[in-house]
């Protein structure tokens, strides 16, 4: 029942605009993400049944229950709270029975509002215990139709039942249709696959730290991006991951058990106090930061208030990004940041990051994957963003600074970075080469 009362507790907040769900364990936020998603459906089966009445509970307790007793796999609750499941079971799946036939549909999902996204099931592969190979031919002895690797994004829309295809970004990614659950399955408990959406795994990814180097992931719980990490780096170097959340950071240890990651450090710390000139961080040269957010990218929480309807609260959050992207560029021997948010909204993603290039002359913005369909804000178009409509994910932001080699380019406002810079640094090599070669002929 504590799973029922928390998750309430959650959506209590997340629907207030109190606190964001990505911040809660993995069994908390499918339940809360999927309860929301499915809100008036079940507010409606509710109402129509008195259940409220009946029971004496309260919406959002109730929203989570039936949400699982009707379209979960059965309420994990015992006692005298499943024998009141049970009582009013026959009553709640009529109701349900009712509107599907009055929408004259069949399927729970076809119940959802206008502007509700499915988004796929994608499972990361943990390179630390198997390979993406070895997890096909798996899951393909277990009746699944691997239908290989994707070549557009939108070859992923049309997955049902058991079928599945590779990532078209990410090779370690296996695409999944949106319903597919593993968190029963035998490859998840024995932490050869990851439960973690695309965009989420962009951070880790883009950051590419070398085997044997040392990396701060600065808020990391739950861990996902901590296990990403340490399969990059083939568990060895040092990774120190920080959180302030006792909880989160319990959590987070028995995930990374689970994944077989060794070469981390766990700490319970404020990243903001971590001192950067410590001796035990000198040798530092990539840091991940994913920090507290509005968690307005996630689709499960549909984000309606405008950023001038919301500003305060953005602001203060920004603020603190803000602090934290400062502070992770102290450490003397830092390379890289990957700067990420699940915010769809410009003040914390291209504001902060513009405002940190203000501050930090001597970085710059490196231009990722190119391939990669949707860009930052201009002018930071060499940042990335994701979203359902255009890559299939929940709503993310990605950017990574990068120290400057030479100090005269340190001098370039970030607001005047070429958006392809790559491109430009070839065209300058070229015409180098036509005067060397005019040259030569003379």
């Amino acid at each position: 029942m504590a799973l029922y009362t928390k998750a309430a507790e959650i959506l209590d907040k997340v629907e207030q605009k109190k606190g964001a769900v990505k911040n809660n364990i993995k069994q908390l936020f499918a339940l809360v993400c999927e309860t929301q998603k499915y809100s008036s459906v079940l507010q409606e089966i509710i109402e129509s049944t008195k259940f409220l009445k009946e029971t004496k509970l309260k919406l959002n307790l109730a929203k989570v229950m039936v949400y699982d007793l009707l379209f979960g796999q059965g309420v994990k609750c015992g006692g005298a709270w499943k024998a009141m499941m049970m009582k009013h079971r026959s009553r709640l799946q009529a109701a349900l029975a009712r509107m599907k036939v009055k929408q004259k549909v069949s399927r729970n999902e076809d119940l959802l509002p206008p502007g509700v996204p499915e988004i796929p099931r994608y499972v990361r592969v943990n390179m630390l215990k198997t390979t993406v190979e070895d997890v096909i031919d798996y899951l393909k002895r277990e009746g699944f139709s691997y239908q290989g690797r994707a070549s557009r994004i939108e070859d992923l829309c049309h997955l049902s039942g058991k079928a599945f295809m590779g990532d078209v970004h990410l090779r370690e990614l296996l695409v999944f249709p949106a319903k597919m659950d593993f968190h029963d399955h035998y490859l998840y408990k024995a932490g050869h696959i990851i439960l973690q959406d695309k965009a989420s795994c962009l951070p880790a990814y883009l950051l590419d730290p070398p085997v044997g180097g040392n990396v701060i992931d600065a808020c990391a719980a739950p861990g996902n991006k901590t296990s990403h990490l340490a399969a990059i780096m083939k568990n060895k170097g040092k990774l120190f991951a920080f959180d302030l959340d006792v909880k989160r950071l319990s959590t987070m240890s028995t995930l990374l058990l689970r994944a077989g990651v060794t070469c981390h450090k766990l700490a319970n710390q404020d990243f903001l106090k971590v001192d950067p000139l410590s001796p035990e961080y000198k040798e530092v040269k990539h840091v991940l930061l994913d920090p507290s957010c509005s968690g307005s990218g996630m689709v499960c929480l549909p984000d309606g208030s405008s950023e001038e309807q919301d500003s305060e609260r953005l602001q203060a959050l920004a603020a603190f990004q803000l602090r934290c992207l400062d502070h992770a560029l102290q450490f003397p021997q830092l390379q890289r940041v990957v700067y990420s948010t699940c915010s769809i909204h410009s003040t914390e993603n291209e504001e902060v990051v513009s405002a940190c290039l203000q501050k930090n002359p001597g970085f710059r913005l490196v231009h990722l994957f190119p391939e990669w369909p949707e860009r930052g804000h201009a002018p930071l178009t060499q940042c990335l963003r994701a979203s359902t409509k255009e890559t299939l994910t929940h709503g993310f932001f990605v950017a990574m600074l990068e120290r400057q080699t030479t100090p005269c380019s340190a001098q370039q406002d970030s607001s005047e970075i070429p958006e392809e810079q790559p491109q430009q640094s070839t065209t300058k090599k070229k015409k180098r080469n036509r005067k060397k070669h005019k040259k030569q002929e003379n």
